[in-house]
């Protein structure tokens, strides 16, 4: 047992950072997939992933300025972060939504499984961009945002 105390609280910040990445990553596919069923494929594809990535940007900025990075910043300085993680995450919203573009809109119609199954072709779009996002998102807030003083 004080082997997983030690080990966690070693790599507390990488192991918090995969947990609330993976629940907003989660909530991403949740909503995306939400908006798929209610509006189709062309609106989560579009519109939707704007709004279902405004939706996991303030969920993010919530669990890792709380949980992960334990950011101490309050006032002006609590404001500037945000406004650098909003920053960040809206470099990779659009990372996001030209994956999704390429993959849905240009490719999908050229890939006999994306013809027959396209909401699940998208879907996978979806988790393949999530991957890449998580990813940079991470590098964005450890290197730039949350970065210890």
């Amino acid at each position: 047992m004080q082997k997983l105390k030690g080990f966690i609280k070693k790599y507390y910040e990488g192991l918090a950072y995969l947990f609330f990445g993976g629940v907003a990553t989660l909530l991403n596919l949740v909503v995306f997939a939400a908006f798929q069923a209610a509006f189709g494929t062309d609106f989560a594809a579009g519109i939707g992933n704007v709004i279902d990535n405004i939706i996991c940007i303030l969920f993010a900025y919530w669990t890792n300025h709380t949980f992960v990075f334990k950011s101490e910043n309050k006032g002006k300085a609590a404001l500037a972060e945000f406004g650098q993680f909003v920053s960040c995450r809206i470099a990779t919203m659009v990372m996001d939504q030209l994956i999704i573009w390429v993959g849905v809109s240009l490719v999908g119609p050229h890939v006999t499984f994306a013809a027959a199954n396209g909401k699940l072709w998208a879907m996978g779009v979806k988790l393949f961009s999530q991957v890449i996002v998580i990813l940079s998102n991470y590098v964005f807030s450890k290197l730039f945002i949350f970065k210890k003083k």
